[in-house]
């Protein structure tokens, strides 16, 4: 309590306003000039003020302003308790998909929600400070590693893995596949899961082929290695500006946005200015991010 003892205009007299401080400073609620609070009896410390739970909205507040962000995300609803039907996006289909039932390919899950799905993919640039952001605004995100980007530094994509985050297959070598036979291309992604199910416990279900290029090839050898979903994307975004997939050039419900490992060496920023662009666009326009294999 912050005692402020004014000039009396209506004639008391300044013993009055003396009694009132003393009775102040007595009760143990007034202080100096500067807001302070009381101090604890002498021997006695004061307990130190309790930090915010990590998933609380005052610790979410707080690094929204550490990083640099115009507000804070939106969190996603529950995941949901019946999963969506995915299926392959018209037109994006290959001979014999549903008759072999080969890997979806699609942009978006199928959901009324307000929420969208970020992946990253290759796994080149590294960056600390990215998984930090990350992880103190607890925004989810699915990566696609190319073991050719990734295999100088295992540990750095452990630390992703342990904070909750997904690891996917994404070819060893990232090579245009349709460009290769079968067999080749059946190396490239079963080779992936090989190194995953090694480096980082499991062979994922989940696989991105390079460019987005595919054929029914593809397909197959992914089945054949364990793949259940192929998805791809609806939107990517840079760190200078967006690009989109559909003519209307906005966000949907569902939708999946790319984008990648890179810094200043590919980019003029940083992964953080990146997801800080990624960030601010999906908040204003009232989108959460949720974790893609929580909808598959």
């Amino acid at each position: 309590m912050r005692v402020v003892v004014q000039n009396d205009k209506k004639g008391l007299k300044a013993g009055a306003a003396g009694l009132l401080a003393v009775a102040a400073l007595m009760s143990g609620c007034a202080g100096p000039d500067t807001g302070s609070t009381a101090r604890p009896p002498a021997g006695r410390q004061a307990p130190p003020r309790a930090a915010p739970a990590p998933d609380s909205h005052a610790a979410l507040v707080a690094a929204a302003r550490r990083w640099g962000l115009d507000a804070v995300p939106l969190r996603p609803p529950a995941p949901p308790q019946v999963k969506p039907r995915i299926t392959a996006r018209d037109g994006f289909e290959v001979d014999g998909q549903e008759e072999d039932d080969l890997p979806p390919v699609f942009t978006t899950i199928p959901t009324k929600r307000k929420v969208v799905f970020l992946t990253i993919d290759d796994g080149s640039n590294k960056d600390p400070r990215f998984l930090r952001m990350m992880n103190d605004l607890r925004i989810p995100y699915t990566a696609f590693l190319s073991n050719y980007l990734v295999k100088d530094d295992y540990g750095y994509f452990r630390t992703m893995q342990s904070e909750g985050h997904t690891l996917n297959n994404h070819t060893l070598t990232h090579p245009y596949l349709p460009g290769l036979s079968y067999e080749e291309q059946r190396d490239e992604i079963c080779g992936m899961q090989t190194i995953m199910k090694k480096q980082f416990g499991k062979a994922p279900t989940v696989f991105r082929p390079p460019y987005g290029n595919y054929n029914g090839d593809t397909l197959r050898a992914a089945k054949s290695c364990g793949i259940k979903y192929a998805p791809i994307w609806d939107e990517e975004v840079f760190v200078d500006h967006w690009e989109y997939r559909e003519w209307d050039r906005g966000l949907h419900p569902g939708d999946i946005v790319l984008t990648h490992f890179r810094g200043k060496d590919d980019w003029d920023g940083t992964m953080v200015d990146d997801m800080r662009r990624f960030l601010n666009k999906v908040t204003r326009e009232g989108y959460a991010v949720a974790r893609l294999e929580d909808y598959l």
